[in-house]
């Protein structure tokens, strides 16, 4: 959340290890979204109400700038789950660092008909023209996914809604759910409880069965307090998602400060359990990003928030750097360890574009591209980075687009395919993918990656399709990376414009 001038992130952790338990309110504050300093917890088991766990929940900025936080608390051994709050003990305190939680928790209970043991994650709340506050809970019935509707006027007394916001049968158990309004004219992020016209609204689930997300946009009726997907992308586990690598348990806050909405999601780690824990940490937030409607209305777009650039160092530039099949050039100069690309690429037809097999239609992106992968010669493509590069190219991790030609249209496959990205053993390291859904009239695509050790983010047609990928190289580490650009299809592609500049580490705030 934002409050009086700083950013606050409260996160899922593990004061005892590495791995999952012993969950706490872990709390960070930033006046930057880059440079951050970490606090005590905020939120950690001391009541009955939450003896045995505080887990996800969300902030909302009551009238009269007063914040209040929901959480999941557990209550016994069995897996009772609960909505419980807390406020800060002191709103002098500029970093609220201690909070308390009164004793007239829990808040919301199950009904007897609901499943106790899968209720939880309540979201940020709204408030509705009839001076009703309103939050999500995530459940799940058999395996039916749900999105409970509670009402409050005080935000003490909660009443369930005659009916959910929104189910989905075969999706299992919503996660972390997250619902809120974007904007059909312009680029401004909206409050979580505007309505009204040129607006549409974003649920998205976290699905506990698969371990990814999927988002719809679709109509919110506030007198009815129903939520319908639109007709144009598919609502279950083959829906749209934020992104389609190591991406899970994500959360929207709205950033008034700057008239934005923004998007923080958890990356989770590829390497073993052992791994984890003789590391002694598991897991990270990715960066930031903005979040918006694309114009065409059909889906998101996504961008590293623009206080990255503080951090850019060493730049380096390529323009017009024509890429025959089989080339791959390396770009010199920066950091390749850490560093923030901006490539576009262009093309001059789509006369070689390969022929798309409809069969591929029935299988997700990831299968087509672990079929296609970067070495495999295409016709249009494949062209990308190859990022976290060692100097024999044993290990690399590709971030690259594909074209085909489909019946009537071209489709657009984008990959970060980790497969060849280390020669550590025990790893998890798919072939992420994603189609991007864009036109090619101008017979360009652009790419952005942001490239750390570990971790690459990578951002398709301005945001589109976005991928992250954890990767754990043992050669192309430090200044043993390399970055290139390569191309291993029939079809000439010149490297239009390349931008990339050595990344400057963050600093602990004072």
């Amino acid at each position: 959340m934002y409050y009086n001038g700083v950013y606050h992130l409260f996160y899922q952790y593990n004061p005892k290890g590495a791995v999952w338990g012993n969950i706490v309110w872990a709390h960070s504050v930033s006046t930057d979204l880059i440079n951050w300093k970490p606090l005590e917890p905020a939120i950690y088991p001391s009541k009955v109400f939450d003896k045995y766990g505080c887990w996800s929940g969300s902030a909302t900025i009551l009238p009269g700038n007063k914040p209040i936080i929901l959480y999941t608390g557990i209550i016994d051994a069995d897996n009772t789950q609960v909505q419980n709050y807390a406020v800060p003990a002191n709103l002098s305190d500029p970093y609220l660092r201690k909070w308390v939680k009164p004793d007239n928790n829990p808040l919301i209970t199950a009904d007897a008909g609901e499943n106790k043991t899968a209720f939880r994650d309540p979201t940020t709340a709204w408030l509705g023209q009839d001076g009703q506050w309103r939050i999500l809970v995530g459940g799940k019935r058999d395996r039916m996914g749900i999105a409970h509707l509670y009402k409050s006027r005080d935000f003490m007394k909660w009443t369930e809604a005659k009916h959910p916001l929104h189910a989905k049968e075969k999706t299992g158990m919503w996660e972390c759910p997250d619902f809120y309004p974007v904007s059909l004219h312009g680029t401004n992020g909206l409050d979580t409880s505007v309505m009204g016209q040129g607006i549409k609204h974003v649920l998205k689930v976290s699905l506990d069965l698969t371990r990814y997300e999927y988002y719809t946009l679709g109509s919110y009726n506030p007198k009815k307090d129903k939520y319908v997907p639109d007709n144009t992308s598919v609502d279950g586990w083959k829906g749209l998602r934020y992104d389609y690598g190591n991406f899970y348990a994500s959360k929207t806050f709205f950033d008034h400060a700057k008239n934005r909405r923004i998007l923080w999601g958890w990356a989770n780690e590829s390497d073993t359990t052992k791994d984890d824990v003789e590391k002694g940490w598991a897991g990270i937030q990715l960066i930031p990003r903005t979040i918006r409607i694309d114009p065409n209305g059909k889906q998101l777009l996504q961008w590293p928030i623009q206080e990255l650039e503080t951090l850019r160092g060493q730049k380096v530039q390529l323009r017009n750097q024509k890429l025959k099949k089989g080339d791959h050039v390396e770009v010199k100069g920066i950091k390749a360890a850490q560093a923030d690309v901006e490539v576009t690429f262009s093309f001059p037809s789509l006369d070689k574009a390969e022929p798309f097999d409809p069969s591929w239609n029935d299988i997700d992106a990831q299968d087509v591209c672990s079929k296609k992968g970067s070495t495999v010669q295409g016709g249009l493509g494949p062209f990308g980075l190859l990022t976290l590069a060692s100097a024999n190219l044993q290990e690399y991790t590709p971030v690259f687009f594909r074209v085909f030609k489909a019946q009537n249209k071209h489709k657009v496959l984008m990959c970060s395919d980790a497969t060849s990205s280390s020669l550590a053993k025990g790893l998890y390291k798919p072939s992420f993918a994603g189609f991007v859904d864009v036109d090619l009239a101008d017979k360009k695509l652009s790419l952005r990656s942001l490239i750390d050790h570990s971790v690459v983010e990578s951002f398709g047609a301005g945001g589109k399709t976005v991928i992250s990928s954890r990767v754990y190289p043992t050669l192309a580490v430090l200044d043993k990376a390399h970055l290139y650009v390569f191309n291993n299809g029939t079809e000439t592609v010149t490297v239009e414009t390349l931008d990339a500049w050595s990344m400057n580490k963050p600093l602990e705030m004072n």
